[in-house]
């Protein structure tokens, strides 16, 4: 089976599991998504993440991050750039999601970077989601 957008469902694979309170999540490994799970970790939004090798292309589990009353760190997670529309955005044109409270993950010629470490190495590049 072919998967047209491994993002778009690493994402809603993500939000699904935080929505029912699960531990953890697994995905289909490729460097991107691991690029993702790496800002989501770096930026508090996940305990961590582990990469378990099969015959196949690989397993990406997820460690969810819960606070003391039972909710995600996650609250929204949304797809920006889509395969049949690409975002491309300059860095002085990066925008702030919840006025700085959440964070971008972004392509960039030097790798899968949030917004902030976008604006302070001075790299643009595609704007793949906001997380908050």
């Amino acid at each position: 089976m072919s998967l047209s957008d491994p993002i778009a469902d690493m994402l809603t694979r993500i939000r699904n599991a935080a929505r029912i309170n699960r531990d953890d999540v697994n995905i289909r490994a490729s460097k991107i998504c691991s690029g993702i799970a790496a800002v989501l970790k770096t930026e508090g939004y996940i305990k961590g993440y582990d990469l378990i090798e099969d015959n196949k292309q690989g397993i990406l589990r997820v460690n969810l991050k819960y606070d003391a009353e039972g909710r995600s760190a996650i609250e929204t997670i949304k797809r920006i750039s889509k395969p049949g529309r690409r975002i491309y955005s300059p860095v002085e044109d990066l925008p702030y999601v919840l006025g700085g409270l959440g964070i971008l993950i972004v392509s960039t010629s030097k790798g899968i970077l949030s917004g902030k470490s976008c604006r302070e190495q001075k790299v643009s590049g595609e704007i793949l989601c906001s997380v908050s």
